[in-house]
């Protein structure tokens, strides 16, 4: 029997995006989807632009604003699908996406989860390119998120297929969390899965660069969810790998959130190098070119930090 899948949107305030995003889960090449929407108490024209579409098998729930991770909770509780698709309110799917994962997870193993190709966009997907990183192949969820750590590659939730008895076993989003609650969430996931099949054939788009995003957040509350969800994944990635390599990837984490947050939120930086040290050190560079490479050589970590963050805030004319 043809799989059903579950397509899941969080939405808040999404009024300028969801009915493209809408458009592109209707228009899925795969014949058996449901679509559920959580509005999560919007203010904005959002639930009536979604409501449009119950005539088109759209099925749009109303909550009061308790954040993406809760409403994430609210559309599994209500999903009846084989297979899940989370799909963030202002993103968007390729036609074919999912028919293609289910292709190839269809003749895999069971617990395994499909990954994707994706582009970032801020208006337009039509002007955007696909970029192959180094997590766009087979892995394991050790290895994917190693790499993770160690370069700062990922997938957005938009990337992923995940048969809907493996988010089961690995229970609800985390409602304490805000910022990069889909980093722990998906932490859990790909440890308990056995594996990821990445499908080139499949295509998502990810937006970028919106005003007021969560993503784009550094308010105490925001920054202690982060702390939070690394605390979390770097305890699971030990559990899963109590071993120097599992050691290495924790701590690299911390020292990667280290040069995210320095030299604007010093003492936060601090306390996550101690978290790395902790763990036995980490010798990750700060990612830039030449000269921040030869300033870090020099002068340390920080000074090509600073280095990095004035010279993003004054790019070369």
């Amino acid at each position: 029997m043809t799989p059903l899948v579950s397509i899941l949107i969080p939405a808040y305030n999404a009024g300028a995006w969801i009915t493209p995003t809408l458009e592109s889960a209707l228009a899925q090449t795969h014949p058996r989807v449901e679509i559920i929407v959580i509005d999560d108490g919007s203010t904005d024209n959002t639930r009536r632009l979604a409501e449009d579409f119950r005539l088109r098998g759209v099925r749009v729930v109303a909550q009061p604003n308790r954040g993406a991770a809760a409403a994430r909770n609210t559309a599994l509780g209500l999903a009846t699908g084989d297979y899940i698709q989370f799909l963030d309110a202002d993103d968007l799917l390729d036609p074919g996406k999912i028919s293609n994962q289910l292709a190839l997870l269809a003749a895999a193993s069971p617990g395994k989860v499909a990954s994707c190709a994706w582009a970032r966009f801020s208006t337009s997907p039509r002007e955007e390119v696909f970029r192959p990183e180094p997590t766009w192949r087979d892995l394991s969820g050790f290895d994917f998120l190693e790499l993770h750590y160690q370069g700062g590659w990922m997938m957005p939730p938009i990337a992923w297929l995940c048969p809907r008895a493996l988010l089961t076993a690995v229970g609800p989003w985390r409602e304490d969390l805000s910022l990069n609650d889909d980093g722990e969430y998906f932490c859990r996931v790909l440890l308990r899965s056995t594996g990821i099949i990445f499908c080139p054939r499949a295509l998502a788009y990810y937006r970028s660069g919106v005003a007021g995003s969560l993503s784009q957040q550094n308010n105490a509350a925001a920054l202690a969810s982060l702390d939070r969800s690394i605390q979390a994944t770097t305890r699971a990635l030990i559990a899963h790998e109590n071993a120097p390599r599992g050691r290495l990837a924790a701590a690299n984490a911390w020292r990667r959130l280290a040069h995210d947050l320095y030299p604007t939120l010093p003492s936060e930086a601090a306390h996550a190098e101690q978290q790395a040290l902790a763990l036995g050190g980490s010798h990750l560079r700060v990612e830039g070119g030449r000269l921040v490479r030869a300033t870090e050589r020099i002068f340390g970590w920080r000074a090509a930090a600073r280095l990095k963050r004035y010279r993003g805030s004054h790019p070369p004319r």
